[in-house]
């Protein structure tokens, strides 16, 4: 073998060695950053090597299962300290099968009547509360029962703000405005009890805002108005069209957490979920958050089913579950009932739409 040759394969070892330590180092390098911004919450949060064993080996979330769902009751509430800020004006109901990957959700209209509590629907997390600290979870569960016929292990309470915030985080998101509105009594948070120099109709508590239709970016105080908006004049300015906006958010809010899937958005994904842990309370523990986060995070295939009751549509000839009767039935108070008279069609429509994927009001047993 000629000298020059021997030579270069004496070279060659430690240099393929010396090239494999390097890169052996930058992937440990890289980890470390994927990694140590977690590290703080693990430790904070008592999390052992077997809860992320258990987590990475799961075929799908431990969660308490209804009928192979996990059924999570949402509750969004104004917060701050004028009145009402514990009204859960926002009541959504999701489903989930993990084994079939589909996921429902179904807005519950605010002014839906309790006759067994005699009270609408969205003072029933305030009156649980006032009862005992938790008996709003307890109280909200049994009533989404009587209205949906489906029971609920889980309920997640979150502040508006919650939605702002991660919205921000997320560098703002997509939206589809379906309908263009106006709405000039828009709420100014603080102005509550302002007696605007003597105006009588106090129009320096609200401002105006408006939505064009087509696809906007929204940053997170934007979209807060986009859901919360409720006085525009045209059917927009229904709670049914405030729900309808809700799924979109909420749904443009997952789409935009499961796009985030590469190691280099794990420090975001943190700073998110420690956000909105400061503004959400809820009954599910820390191992099954995670599981259900996981879960979403590595589907990017589901979409969420959305499912609104209302009161139909009279124009276009649609029928819905609800009808708003007579004020003088229910001293002066605007609300909505079944129009049957009872839950048990409702009952038969959520069951349908959990099982498949239309059903039509006309079809279902009267």
């Amino acid at each position: 073998m000629p000298p020059n040759k021997r030579q270069f394969l004496k070279l060659l070892k430690p240099a393929a060695f010396g090239l494999s330590a390097a890169i052996l180092a930058l992937l440990i390098f890289f980890l470390i950053k994927a990694v140590s911004p977690f590290a703080g919450f693990i430790i904070q949060n008592h999390l052992t090597p077997s809860t992320f064993v258990s987590l990475l080996l799961e075929r799908e979330p431990r969660l308490k299962l209804s009928d192979n769902r996990a059924n999570i009751i949402i509750l969004g509430i104004s917060g701050g300290k004028h009145e009402g800020a514990n009204l859960t004006d926002s009541i959504i109901f999701l489903s989930i099968d993990f084994k079939k990957k589909d996921a429902v959700m179904v807005s519950v209209p605010r002014d839906i009547w309790l006759p067994s509590l005699k009270t609408k629907i969205n003072s029933v997390y305030y009156y649980g509360e006032k009862k005992k600290s938790g008996g709003g979870f307890i109280l909200s569960k049994s009533s989404i029962s009587e209205i949906l016929g489906q029971s609920s292990s889980y309920v997640i309470k979150l502040d508006f703000s919650a939605f702002e915030k991660i919205i921000d985080l997320l560098g703002g998101i997509d939206v589809d405005v379906e309908t263009g509105f106006e709405d000039r009594f828009y709420p100014i948070p603080g102005k509550e009890n302002d007696f605007c120099g003597g105006d009588p109709q106090f129009l320096c508590r609200y401002e105006t805002v408006s939505f064009s239709k087509g696809l906007q970016h929204m940053d997170g105080d934007t979209a807060l108005k986009y859901v919360r908006s409720r006085f525009s004049e045209d059917r927009e300015g229904t709670d049914f069209s405030r729900s309808r906006r809700q799924h979109q958010i909420v749904s443009a809010i997952v789409a935009k957490i499961k796009s985030l899937n590469s190691p280099k958005y794990f420090p975001l994904l943190k700073n998110i979920f420690e956000e909105s842990s400061k503004n959400i309370e809820t009954d599910l523990n820390l191992a099954e958050m995670l599981s259900l986060a996981k879960f979403f995070y590595f589907n990017p295939e589901i979409s969420i089913r959305q499912v609104i009751l209302d009161t139909g549509d009279d124009v276009n000839k649609i029928p819905g579950l609800l009808i708003n009767p007579p004020l003088w039935q229910y001293d002066g108070i605007w609300v909505l009932v079944p129009r049957t008279g009872d839950y048990q069609e409702i009952h038969q429509y959520i069951a349908c739409q959990l099982e498949k994927k239309d059903c039509q009001i006309n079809s279902l047993k009267q």
